[in-house]
């Protein structure tokens, strides 16, 4: 019994790496359900050879899962759908079938007490899977109160502009953030001009992308947002920690449509020898196959029942983090802002020391700028705080005021 428990355990944690299998979460998820699938055929095999109490009930949960794990394997993300509605009765029902046969055909109180554990695991596997499939047929059919969905290009983003004027700021929050953590900031610049605010792919509102999010690809599909969402430029940028790294790269890539910048405790961009680091080979590949685990333990409802993430929140959350290194380095792009109005607002509270001068570094891009750091800010408080929230408004404010009468920002 613990062998084959064991051995299944070892089986699916050497299919996940195995480099024969792809990164993407089908492929991870079938490959853990066929290692299991493994050791609960060893368990039915074995004891029906080598003990007097063959355990032939096994078969059916090595039934379950090898079949489930092959057909994601061979299938991908296609048969992922299929399997989210069939999955959940499934492996409750299977988990009902190893409680009565073990007590009926394992006489060893021990072995009994080792499959109980695992016999609730697979229930509450069951009973979480289903939630989290209902939960995103709900949450897929409902619509946003305010704002649209724009197409970029195979996947839906979530726009929503509010107020008059220009130029128009877009509010780029940070990593794992949404919209809705922008709700203290917005209003406050939408009593002077227009605001946007959107959800990058995964997140909030918006559909899951199938092309990596690194910070050239949200800046690409940002750009194509404010020209489908009928968004006339330029734009002033306003991004909160990683959402500063792409500000930097959007206004790299687009500076005519880029008319100001503000940086909210931003992100620096990678230095040289943090881009040579960040591209050593293999590891964007293990973190990809980490994110491929996460992703599928979330549709099991763990996201929601945390903090409430669904699981393509939780996937594009942990890309953010995987491509960090890339968005760093694109970022780095931008190296001169010319005169172009630019404020940078730093926590007061809670950063390391190497953060100031990142920091100033930052400032250093326009001959046109201003750093203000914000006693007892922190990193989070600067959106989440209302006091820190208008401090936040009020650069973002001066630099929209500074690009309206083409003048210096004001001390």
């Amino acid at each position: 019994m613990a062998g084959s428990l064991i051995a299944g355990v070892l089986a699916a944690v050497l299919l996940a790496t195995a480099s024969i299998i792809p990164a993407t979460e089908s492929s991870m998820v079938g490959a853990v359900l066929s290692g299991l699938a493994l050791g609960w055929a060893m368990l039915a095999v074995l004891s029906l050879k080598f003990t007097d109490q063959p355990q032939k009930w096994a078969v059916v949960p090595a039934s379950i899962m090898g079949l489930g794990g092959l057909l994601l394997l061979v299938f991908g993300s296609p048969m992922r759908e299929a399997l989210a509605w069939a999955w959940p009765p499934a492996v409750l029902s299977a988990a009902v079938w190893i409680f009565l046969q073990a007590r009926r055909q394992l006489r060893s109180r021990i072995g009994r007490m080792m499959l109980y554990p695992v016999i609730a695991l697979l229930a509450l596997a069951s009973l979480g899977s289903g939630y989290e499939t209902v939960r995103a047929v709900v949450d897929a059919g409902a619509s946003p109160v305010q704002g649209q969905l724009v197409d970029v290009g195979g996947h839906h983003l979530y726009l929503n502009c509010t107020g008059s004027g220009s130029p128009t700021v877009v509010l780029e929050p940070g990593a794992g953030l949404m919209s809705s953590d922008l709700a203290l900031v917005a209003p406050h610049v939408a009593a002077a001009t227009r605001v946007c605010v959107y959800d990058r792919a995964g997140k909030g509102w918006s559909e899951p992308a199938a092309t990596p999010q690194d910070g050239a690809q949200v800046a690409t599909d940002l750009h194509t947002l404010l020209q489908r969402g009928n968004v006339p430029g330029p734009y002033v940028l306003a991004g909160h920690s990683f959402g500063g790294l792409y500000a930097l790269t959007f206004a790299a890539r687009y500076p005519h449509d880029t008319a100001g910048l503000v940086l909210v405790d931003s992100t620096a961009p990678a230095s040289k020898q943090e881009s040579v680091q960040a591209t050593r080979p293999g590891s964007e590949t293990t973190m990809n196959r980490l994110s491929a685990l996460v992703a599928g333990a979330s549709r099991l409802g763990l996201g929601r029942l945390s903090d409430g993430a669904t699981a393509s929140q939780a996937r594009s959350t942990i890309d953010e983090y995987i491509r960090a290194g890339s968005s760093a380095q694109q970022a780095a792009a931008l190296t001169d802002f010319a005169d172009k109005p630019l404020v940078v607002l730093t926590a007061g509270t809670g950063s390391a020391t190497t953060w100031a001068a990142s920091q100033e570094a930052l400032a250093s891009l326009s001959t046109n700028s201003r750093h203000r750091v914000i006693d007892g800010a922190t990193h989070t408080s600067l959106l989440s705080d209302r006091e820190d929230a208008a401090t936040t408004a009020r650069g973002i404010l001066d630099v929209v005021s500074a690009v309206r009468t083409a003048s210096r920002l004001i001390p």
